[in-house]
């Protein structure tokens, strides 16, 4: 089922459709190069800065400044923009950034800091969840390419790919022994194994995609 949808998800992967705009990645770096002034500290008013190492703290007076809403989770988590990551360095990242910002360590801060402190938290536990899986990886990186996969939608699938998905959802609202869920099980099981190969060889465009970047820095 799924291998006969390889096809449509690699062509949104590797190819841009007919009809979608190519949209530029921006990362973390280009963006803050984008305009040439810096937010100020909300706190002690100091130029720029903010910007520097993990862009949590004012470098002056070391006051938590909100998040930066041009840092994808790539960059965030300190990962490269690719489907390949390295799950324990992410994990990793992921227990040093809530020992930053976790509001425990703000409960005797001002309100203010209070505030941010909860928005990079739950922003660094959505960007861990998201960069840890798979699946919700893939999407995300087709995300920032200016392409969404909504849920529940049916987005390059053809009729037989559907039906044979309400086939599936009835059998299972059908089911009454553990022969048939073990069946239905089986079913899914193999689909998965085919969800797997495609995010295998999703894995390789984007190191294509890596290399292609690199070919084009200039020397």
């Amino acid at each position: 089922m799924w291998k006969g949808k390889a096809g449509a998800l690699l062509r949104v992967w590797g190819l841009w459709p007919a009809g979608v705009p190519r949209r530029r990645l921006l990362s973390c770096d280009a963006a803050s190069q984008a305009g040439n002034s810096s937010p100020s500290c909300w706190n002690c008013g100091s130029p720029g800065s903010p910007g520097q190492g993990d862009r949590f703290f004012c470098p002056q007076c070391r006051a938590l400044q909100p998040p930066d809403p041009t840092r994808d989770y790539f960059s965030l988590m300190d990962c490269n923009h690719s489907f390949r990551v390295d799950t324990t360095k992410l994990q990793h990242r992921y227990q040093q950034l809530q020992r930053l910002v976790h509001p425990d360590f703000f409960s005797q801060k001002s309100q203010i800091e209070k505030e941010f402190s909860e928005k990079h938290s739950t922003l660094v536990n959505d960007a861990y969840k998201t960069l840890l899986a798979p699946l919700s990886r893939g999407l995300y990186l087709l995300k920032l390419r200016g392409l969404q996969i909504s849920e529940g939608t049916d987005y390059e699938m053809d009729r037989q790919f559907l039906m044979e998905i309400m086939e599936i959802n009835e059998k299972l609202a059908e089911a009454q022994s553990e022969a048939a869920m073990k069946e239905i099980e089986s079913i899914v099981r193999d689909d998965f194994e085919g969800a797997k190969e495609i995010l295998t060889k999703m894995r390789y465009f984007s190191n294509v995609e890596e290399k292609i970047k690199l070919k084009k820095i200039p020397l």
